[in-house]
């Protein structure tokens, strides 16, 4: 057993039955008996904040609480006669186990729209209910649209789940601290004039900012409301001459910090945003796919720009401090799942592991680094059948035996001071059937061929996403989540707008970091997901090619070995073998020197060549 710094700390995840499928029935009871009382034929709970965030506080699970379901996306329609929960592909197992199927009926979505949904359940002329900070403008307009032709009305109301939930959790109040600034490679009044000259040069005098990723990297700050995720729940006011106004509990504010915003960003209490929001001269712009139907109101007749949130593209296109400091983290996080990995080969088989004790030794592996700050998700650790849900969560209840010669999922990251990670490695623990190796190696394949990718400057996410699925395809067999989502650089692990999937039309540019990450899931036996992270930067002409024309290419950040084990060589090309045999030995090169014997020994063997 190793020892070490934060060896002797409580562990950041926790594995408490936090929802139970028998609590639903009564509480969706109460809630129907409340919309009745107010009038109201149904209501919508999505799994959302004030904020609109993917992440969200406890005092916002409101999903889980009411169905049971605790999955970080989705939503639930609660009509007289039926309640809809809406999830996609990740959760389709997930949901069946996590709710009451007599009660609660599984809508798989996008395939199916909420807007066609309701109109199918609900009567001519029904009143749906809805909160309206907890809905974007965009969602909204688009399913009044579709509701007109029957007469369902959306109703703003107050939200009667907060008014059933008797022992809701308070709204957070973490600390905000500072992000220095050789760690963001701006300053934040840089920032401020860059994007308040995009307002003035598109005649808006305003923008509104929601999104606590946004607000963070904006103000070079971090904050603590959400686990997981170094965000601050609050809202800025960006006006075209730079000046900001912050709208948090004060209680979240130190003195560094407000000297650190200095006297161009004032700082007011959260109930002081209606006053300013009515106040301000338009036109404002908000973003319609993150800014609630609530703040949209309380700008009243002021002229309205529905556009994009000005933080959510110089986000995603980090600079070369923030590519140092992923750089920097993604090596410290390989050498930690290293030593995690060649602890894991010497105790899988033995069959004295559980899932748990997995999770728990990954997390050790990453504290005895002093500028881990928190996992960037909770852990997965998916054994046998248990790998086949895309998002599971081990829980006491569970839990399961690491058997070996079953497949073992680990899907992870950290939060670090320079730098998020999230890698995926899946893991024979013991003899594996020739079919599990065929399935793996297309998912490597496809993993291969996006990492290996150039294309021209003005593609998407979408372009890329076939290349991974092809080697699936070709077999009769796909995944049921994106390819990749982007990453944030000591932010959120799911950054938007960038993505690699058949529902993004975001261009691809440099700085932007996304998660290649092709799986295959069968349910009941196993799941295979292979996850790094790559960074897009300018390609370099080739001998033959195009003079002059502008090609972009991934920069590998993840540095971890792959299974071997579970690669059925034969099917690879060439070019793979090649790929993959480099991969290893940049990754002998780069992690070796920061491991001990042991784990160097177990580093050498395997990243042995093909």
């Amino acid at each position: 057993m190793r020892t070490g710094a934060g060896m002797d700390q409580p562990g950041f995840q926790e594995f408490a039955v936090t929802t139970r499928p028998e609590d639903g029935p009564a509480r969706l009871a109460a809630l129907r008996a409340k919309l009745a009382e107010i009038g109201l034929d149904g209501f919508l709970v999505p799994r959302a904040d004030a904020f609109q965030g993917e992440y969200v506080a406890q005092h916002d699970e409101r999903l889980a609480w009411l169905t049971g379901f605790t999955g970080s996306a989705g939503f639930c329609a609660v009509l007289p006669s039926v309640a809809g929960v809406f999830i996609d592909g990740r959760y389709t197992v997930q949901v069946r186990a996590q709710v009451d199927l007599e009660h609660f009926t599984p809508v798989g979505w996008p395939k199916v729209q909420l807007g066609d949904w309701l109109v199918e359940q609900m009567p001519e002329g029904g009143r749906i209910g809805f909160d309206p900070r907890l809905h974007t403008v965009e969602a909204v307009e688009a399913l009044a649209r579709k509701g007109a032709p029957q007469g369902i009305e959306l109703v703003a109301v107050e939200n009667p789940v907060d008014a059933i939930w008797e022992d809701q959790p308070a709204p957070p109040v973490g600390p905000i601290s500072v992000h220095p600034l050789e760690l963001t490679g701006e300053a934040h009044d840089a920032k401020r004039a860059r994007l308040a000259a995009e307002l003035t040069r598109k005649g808006e005098r305003a923008a509104v900012i929601s999104l606590p990723d946004s607000v963070a990297w904006l103000l070079n700050i971090r904050g603590s409301d959400i686990v997981r995720n170094p965000v601050p729940h609050a809202v800025a006011i960006l006006h075209d001459d730079g000046r900001v106004a912050l709208f948090c509990d004060p209680a979240k504010l130190t003195d560094e910090v407000r000297a650190h915003l200095g006297e161009a960003v004032e700082c007011r209490p959260e109930a002081a945003l209606p006053e300013a929001l009515a106040a301000l001269e338009g036109p404002v712009r908000l973003d319609r796919s993150s800014a609630s139907v609530w703040l949209k109101a309380q700008l009243g007749e002021t002229e309205v720009v529905l556009g994009r949130d000005p933080c959510v593209l110089p986000k995603a296109r980090k600079n070369p401090a923030e590519i140092a400091g992923m750089r920097a983290a993604h090596l410290r996080d390989g050498a930690a799942m290293c030593r995690f990995l060649c602890w894991l080969d010497a105790e899988a088989p033995t069959g004295r592991l559980t899932e748990i004790d997995v999770v728990k030794r990954l997390e050790q592996e990453r504290r005895h680094d002093p500028m881990l700050r928190d996992i960037s998700f909770e852990t997965i650790a998916g054994s046998g059948p248990n790998g086949a849900i895309v998002h599971y969560r081990v829980s006491e209840a569970s839990n399961r035996p690491v058997t070996p010669g079953e497949i073992l999922l680990v899907d992870s990251g950290g939060q670090y001071a320079d730098g998020t990670t999230d890698i995926t490695r899946t893991i024979a623990t013991g003899p594996v059937t020739a079919e599990q190796k065929a399935c793996f190696t297309r998912v490597l394949q496809g993993m291969i061929a996006v990492s290996a990718q150039r294309w021209p400057v003005g593609l998407t996410g979408r372009d890329l996403d076939a290349l991974a699925r092809a080697p699936l395809w070709r077999a009769g067999q796909d995944y049921d989540h994106g390819t990749g989502h982007g990453v944030g650089a000591y932010l959120s692990v799911h950054e938007g707008p960038q993505r690699i999937s058949r529902q993004t039309d975001v261009v691809l540019e440099p700085g932007m970091v996304l998660s290649n990450e092709p799986g295959y899931y069968r349910e009941g036996a196993f799941g295979i997901r292979i996850e790094n992270l790559i960074h897009i930067t300018e390609a370099p002409d080739l001998p033959g090619g195009d003079a002059g024309r502008e090609m972009l290419a991934f920069e590998t950040l993840t540095w971890v070995p792959i299974d071997r084990r579970l690669i059925d060589v034969a099917l690879l090309g060439d070019a793979e073998r090649g790929w993959l045999d480099a991969y290893h030995a940049e990754t002998l090169r780069r992690i070796r020197p920061l491991l001990d014997n042991d784990a160097a020994q177990w580093l050498d063997a395997t990243t042995a060549p093909l």
